[in-house]
């Protein structure tokens, strides 16, 4: 990581937990209002305990940037609605655009930079802390990190051993969705190795459904797919190595991983609108044709993390019937287990930004938005029961559970013009490898062309 030392973690706990949760079948309660004692909870995922002490900011304004779209960003209005209600401070959401640094910047420039930015990536709040714009964390906050994060996720935040950002979003982007009904309908299981998807994935096309949906319009997804096979196949040390970029792209280790991708990418008919009508896909969109089409929808299967459940929904599939999950399958000896996160940073110091940042970290905040589906937390003090499902609540429990044994998104941790631009380096350079998945070695030099000028070695 970028930020902080990955300490050689080694991952393989929080796969064997992972796939242990996981492995079960995966149903979910759907419209069930109750926790697990059987009492009911909001419908509004506003009804929460007060864990934390807050200042009262009356006639306070805060300005909170974020990329966040749709029901995402309608849900983490909620949570900043309370804090309001809390406080007295009046907060207003800024939508924020891709690559969010480069909107920051201009924000910066004009004098008018938002108090706090969700972050997506370790090399963002690395890049902030550079440029001078990030603000320590005060000592209220720390306190309510270190309650209520494993030390894995404070590091995360911290530059130079100084904490600037509050995870406050989690993703655990080791799943992959899948169509019920396509699958009963071609008597497909579950498969567990990368050999199996690749069984299973026949015998959905044999059935007459493209098995894969892929977004390739928005590169991220893209990174995430190569991320989990390497992480897998080649292993964490090697996984932290090039995530430093402390070996190249050009390593025998990325063009086995890029191989075993092409074994999908480069499948005809296995990708829905073939290569070019997956790089006009969407990541939204990638996930409710999965869902949507009755018995004959584009594909069978969606690669993604947990947050694919807001997109399944404003399907109309339910979560855990319509729609089921399953590890990423063992390309190597162990199932990989990616996270990623979304990071809050202080921009404009001062006591209300700090208290929001408090806010954030504490299991209050987590618990409105966890109500409300589609969101992880990796807070160790939100009640698994806060979940609207139990595929959520297994998700999100492995996900504590692995404590400090995970490995963060690789692309998150590099330099945002190599891991986090739209149209530039990894990026680009997996969108025109799904294009052509034949040309291993030009990509590998691509990539490694790209990877030394943004990390300047």
């Amino acid at each position: 990581m970028r930020s902080t030392s990955s300490k050689n973690r080694t991952g393989r706990a929080a796969a064997a937990v992972l796939a242990g949760a996981l492995a079960l079948s995966l149903t979910a309660c759907g419209g069930d209002d109750k926790d697990s004692s059987g009492n009911e909870q909001s419908g509004t995922g506003q009804e929460t305990g007060s864990t934390v002490t807050l200042p009262k900011l009356n006639g306070e304004s805060l300005e909170v940037a974020a990329v966040w779209t749709g029901a995402e960003q309608e849900n983490f209005k909620k949570v900043l609605a309370e804090f309001e209600k809390r406080t007295g401070a009046k907060v207003t959401f800024v939508p924020a655009q891709d690559p969010i640094i480069n909107f920051l910047g201009s924000k910066v420039a004009g004098g008018q930079p938002p108090d706090i930015a969700m972050l997506p990536q370790p090399g963002a709040i690395k890049q902030a802390v550079d440029k001078k714009w990030a603000k320590p964390l005060g000592a209220d906050a720390v306190k309510e990190l270190q309650a209520n994060y494993s030390q894995g996720w404070q590091d995360i935040g911290k530059v130079d051993n100084k904490q600037y950002g509050v995870y406050y979003k989690a993703a655990n982007k080791s799943l992959i969705w899948y169509n019920n009904q396509v699958f009963e309908n071609a008597g497909a299981t579950e498969p567990k190795t990368w050999d199996e998807l690749l069984t299973t994935a026949q015998t959905v096309y044999d059935s007459g459904v493209t098995p894969f949906s892929v977004g390739g319009a928005e590169g991220w997804t893209l990174t995430d797919w190569f991320e989990n096979i390497y992480l897998s196949q080649a292993g964490p040390e090697k996984y932290d190595q090039l995530a430093k970029h402390e070996i190249k792209w050009t390593d025998a280790s990325v063009k086995n991983a890029l191989t075993t991708l092409a074994q999908v990418w480069g499948k005809k008919d296995y990708v829905a609108g073939g290569a070019t009508g997956a790089l006009q896909t969407d990541f939204p969109a990638s996930v409710t044709q999965t869902f949507t089409g009755g018995d004959q929808p584009k594909a069978a299967m969606v690669y993604e993390g947990d947050f694919a459940q807001v997109n399944i929904v404003q399907a109309k599939a339910e979560v855990g019937t319509d729609a089921k999950v399953f590890p990423f399958p063992a390309v190597g000896d162990t199932a990989p287990v990616v996270s990623g996160g979304d990071a809050a940073v202080i921009l404009q110091d001062s006591k209300a930004a700090q208290a929001l940042a408090t806010w954030l970290a504490s299991p209050d905040a987590a618990t409105i938005q966890a109500k409300l589906g589609g969101y992880l937390s990796p807070n160790k003090n939100v009640d698994n029961s806060a979940y609207p499902n139990d595929v959520q609540r297994k998700i999100a429990k492995a996900l504590i559970d692995s404590g400090d044994d995970f490995r963060f998104d690789m692309s998150d941790q590099a330099p945002q013009a190599f891991g986090g631009t739209p149209g530039k380096g990894e990026w680009k350079a997996l969108q025109d490898f799904l294009k052509n998945p034949s040309d291993i070695a030009g990509t590998q030099r691509k990539l490694e062309a790209d990877a030394a000028a943004a990390y300047g070695n």
